[in-house]
């Protein structure tokens, strides 16, 4: 079976209603280029290496009629303006997360991650079967994109810190780099945020521009180095339990196409949806491991961290729901899907998981 064939069959699970068919790929398509920015360098090779399983995906389910020429953050646009390139028509697709653009409205959050939200399989299940795809698209409407689901790490690592956080009190001034709306819950609580792209990182930790950083997980964040210059790595990241990486596309653009390409775009989104996360699960069980080789001191944030940030974060997100609409009209229901699936959660995974984590801990 061949790698077309086999998409077809097998990759379009979550995404069931997608049928291609092959006649009409054969005939009446046109030869198509567009160009797709990533927001991620290409060194990042399990986000940046998503969107070249992308447009190779694409390319194989058209029969290589319709080919995605992919570049790095910085190479055609910087990675945090990966929307607007997309939005002005500068290019017609990017790689990116939502919540980087918080700044033009929290809202943008709510479709990749936000603090205490959802895990990877309760993201997708909101996305594909919860009404979360319709809500992110009607959202981003107004913006002239689309998006589908392009990926998920997983959840993510607290980060690095310079120094030991032992409390609540040692929050208090601290320069980190954050992203999304993170920022905006630990404010209160005395951080400084800054959102800066992963390049610029290293530098200002080590310079001591910054006190702490969070990115990623074990598997990007030792690629760049961050444990050379901030030796604590705190966990979790409780603001992405499940942050959703979008590709976005030029809506107008995307409706001149024919049929077949914009089911192979929905496709291949879907495929790499499924592949990061099963990447990064691999990928950070090993890191993880050389970190801790090399003298990583691993430390849990402090219980009245987590809880002070909790409070912050329905502090806030009761802020938005009364004073932004579009906020409302996503959060809302994002809210009652939370709690249904966290009481299903609660009967079976979390049960399952803290027994045998419990025991393979005790060394049984």
């Amino acid at each position: 079976m061949d790698r077309r064939t086999f998409i077809r069959s097998a990759g379009l699970t979550a995404g069931a209603s997608l049928t291609l068919a092959a006649p009409a790929l054969a005939q009446g398509t046109p030869d198509l280029r567009w160009r797709m920015t990533s927001s991620f360098p290409n060194t990042l090779d399990t986000l940046f290496g998503s969107s070249q399983l992308f447009a190779k995906t694409v390319s194989d389910l058209t029969d290589g009629k319709f080919k995605i020429d992919v570049f790095p953050a910085g190479e055609l646009v910087p990675g945090l303006q990966a929307l607007d390139a997309v939005q002005g028509g500068t290019v017609e697709a990017a790689h990116t997360v939502l919540y980087y653009y918080v700044g033009k409205d929290p809202t943008f959050a709510i479709g990749s991650a936000i603090p205490f939200g959802l895990n990877a399989r309760q993201q997708n299940a909101w996305l594909y079967n919860g009404g979360g795809n319709e809500a992110v698209n009607a959202f981003l409407a107004d913006y002239g994109v689309l998006a589908h689901p392009g990926g998920n790490t997983g959840t993510q690592m607290g980060g690095w810190f310079r120094k030991e956080i032992n409390s609540l009190a040692d929050l208090q001034g601290l320069k980190m780099r954050i992203a999304g709306i993170a920022g905006q819950v630990l404010a209160p609580l005395g951080v400084v945020a800054q959102q800066l792209a992963g390049g610029d990182v290293y530098p200002a930790l080590e310079r001591g521009t910054l006190d702490a950083t969070e990115f990623v997980g074990p598997y990007d964040d030792e690629k760049l180095g961050f444990y050379q210059v901030a030796p604590y790595y705190y966990y979790p990241a409780f603001w992405e339990a499940g942050p959703t990486v979008h590709y976005i596309f030029n809506k107008a653009k995307t409706e001149e196409l024919p049929a077949t390409y914009r089911a192979a775009l929905e496709a291949a989104s879907t495929v790499c949806n499924t592949r990061m996360l099963a990447d990064y699960d691999v990928k950070n069980m090993r890191a993880i491991r050389s970190l801790v080789g090399k003298g990583v001191q691993l430390r849990p944030l402090p219980r009245d961290v987590l809880d002070a940030a909790y409070g912050s974060a329905q502090q806030l997100y009761a802020k938005l729901d009364a004073s932004n609409p579009k906020w409302k009209v996503m959060y809302d229901p994002w809210s009652q899907f939370r709690t249904q699936i966290y009481e299903w959660f609660r009967v079976a995974e979390y049960t399952n998981d803290t027994y045998v984590y419990s025991q393979q801990a005790a060394g049984k």
